[in-house]
């Protein structure tokens, strides 16, 4: 085993002691495959609202230009399957909410293994990326054969399915890549089927102006009424097009006890969510990410669920 591939090994074996479930290595190079459909989802307005999607367009394309010198790219699955779900008669929050938020949880893992490996290998520069900077994490990691990109746009990993959040780390220190993998999607048309809102326009291509995870978090405006009836009472995020993936049979509950739900979430019912206020949504979501609704948003959301029952 030569000086990089030993490096490569101490730095998985220890992003698994971190909690990380999955962890695989690219090239840092341009994802020449990716730009024109980058460049076609912005022309055909399939991002709505979320205008700051049409920034740093060569960004998004080339790690190089989030790192100086930049040689590898490591990806990271962590799971965040719930072990428990929700009262089935409340509105509904996606799986990736109940815990604290995510973004921070992960953000002090990279943190530590970036310190690790700059005490370990020596000097090493590098940065973590968390779902907040323009960086295509599903090209990354299936480029690193963590998974492939299934039909509804979610990384779909073939042991565990695709309740994982993806992160990064970029470094200027030179790793042996791990090959890509094979896509195992087939004929299934499950998730294009069953979304109510027909946000998957064809595979791989979900249009996240008709999403209604786009609806719930993104949108700050009114909801449209185009939309009524198609919410299969969720309030924030939605996760049909991954509950109906036969992969995520496969799915097993997380290992991070940061995830998990605060014990009210669990049990609040119809009549609690019509009822909540500043002081609940304090105590439940305080540190998750439905916090970035805030309660306005969510009590529109809410409403907006009454109305169309």
């Amino acid at each position: 085993m030569n000086l990089k591939e030993k490096h490569k090994k101490l730095i998985k074996k220890e992003a698994y002691r971190l909690g990380f479930d999955y962890v695989g290595v690219s090239k840092a190079e341009f994802l020449e495959e990716d730009a024109p459909r980058l460049e076609k989802y912005l022309k055909n307005n399939l991002h709505g609202k979320m205008s700051y999607m049409e920034n740093h367009f060569d960004k998004r394309l080339d790690p190089r230009l989030l790192v100086d010198d930049a040689k590898t790219v490591i990806s990271f699955l962590i799971n965040y399957f719930p072990e428990k779900k929700q009262n089935k008669n409340s509105p509904k929050i996606a799986k990736y909410a109940y815990g604290q938020d995510y973004h921070l949880v992960i953000r002090q893992k990279l943190n530590e293994l970036l310190e690790f490996i700059n005490v370990e290998i020596g000097e090493v520069s590098g940065r973590g990326f968390v779902d907040s900077a323009p960086i295509l994490d599903k090209a990354w990691a299936k480029k690193s054969g963590l998974g492939w990109v299934g039909k509804n746009g979610n990384l779909i990993h073939k042991k565990s399915g695709s309740f994982f959040f993806i992160a990064e780390l970029i470094l200027d220190l030179e790793l042996p890549s791990d090959g890509p993998v094979t896509d195992h999607c087939g004929t299934c048309t499950a998730c294009i089927d069953e979304c109510p809102t027909e946000a998957i326009i064809e595979p791989m291509v979900v249009d996240g102006s008709k999403c209604i995870s786009y609806f719930t978090i993104e949108l700050k405006e009114a909801i449209p009424k185009s939309a009524q009836g198609k919410f299969d009472n969720w309030m924030f995020g939605c996760d049909i097009c991954q509950d109906v993936c036969p992969w995520n049979r496969h799915s097993k509950p997380h290992n991070e006890p940061l995830f998990n739900p605060h014990p009210d979430l669990l049990s609040m019912t119809q009549k609690d969510w019509d009822e909540i206020n500043q002081e609940t949504f304090s105590k439940l979501f305080s540190k998750s990410a439905v916090k970035r609704t805030k309660l306005s948003g969510l009590k529109r959301n809410i409403s907006f669920l009454k109305n169309i029952k």
